[in-house]
Formats: structure tokens, C-alpha cells, sequence
């Protein structure tokens, strides 16, 4: 099956701008066009565009996403340094998580906090 730009935009998340945007600086190949030159995406397409997204979701800068794809492109001989780099991108992931939870930690305290204030003030006006 084969998607405008529109649809795939859609359907990865991204925006037209930013398809765009990646397919100037080589994250995606160009896609093929059809009979009236619009561009057209294919599953295949679309599924490395939704991997693009959860690796800049998860914070991978653009510059390693870059270096990613180049090596995509040279095919197996490259599996090792790709799981590499997603070992590292997930370790870096993990501690973000792992920062994030203790923010959460703090704010459902304070959340509890606030939850006795108002119960004790809700007391004190009824007693």
C-alpha cells in the first residue's frame, strides 16, 4: 500500500515539515513520486518513520539519529555498531526514566501534603 505525505504525517506523527525536514538531511530516502510527482510512502516507509519518532521521543539527537540511518544504509556490516548505539540510547533512556520517577516521587508527596492540609482545614471548619 502506498501513502501521500499527508497520510503518512498522520500516520508516523510527524508533520509535512519535518518529513520533509528528514528526507533533506538523509534520515529517510527520498520516497518515490507518483504519475503527478507527489511523493508517496510505502508500509515499509512508514514503519522506519515511526522508529524515527520513538528515537527522537526518547531525546536521540539528531546527529546520532544521522549516523544511524547512514549506517542502515550499509546493511549488515553495520548491525554491531547499531546495537551499540541502541545499547547506549537505551542506557541513557533508562536514567532518564529513572530521574523523572524520583521528580514524580516529589510531586506525589507533595500532592499527599497538601491533600492532609486541605483535610485538616476541611475539619477544622465543621468541628
Amino acid at each position: 500500500m502506498t501513502y501521500s505525505i499527508a497520510q503518512a504525517a498522520e500516520r508516523s506523527g510527524l508533520s509535512i515539515d519535518t518529513l520533509r525536514y528528514y528526507e533533506r538531511i538523509g534520515l529517510v530516502d527520498p520516497p518515490a513520486r507518483d504519475s503527478g510527482g507527489r511523493r508517496t510512502y510505502s508500509d515499509d516507509d512508514l514503519g522506519w518513520l515511526v522508529f524515527l519518532t520513538r528515537l527522537r521521543t526518547t531525546g536521540m539527537p539528531i546527529r546520532m539519529m544521522r549516523e544511524y540511518a547512514q549506517l542502515r544504509h550499509l546493511g549488515a556490516a553495520t548491525a554491531g555498531r547499531r546495537k551499540q548505539m541502541l545499547y547506549e540510547h537505551r542506557a541513557s533512556v533508562r536514567a532518564r526514566i529513572a530521574e523523572l520517577q524520583s521528580c514524580l516521587e516529589v510531586l506525589d508527596y507533595k500532592i499527599t501534603h497538601y491533600e492532609q492540609i486541605e483535610h485538616t482545614f476541611i475539619e477544622g471548619i465543621t468541628a
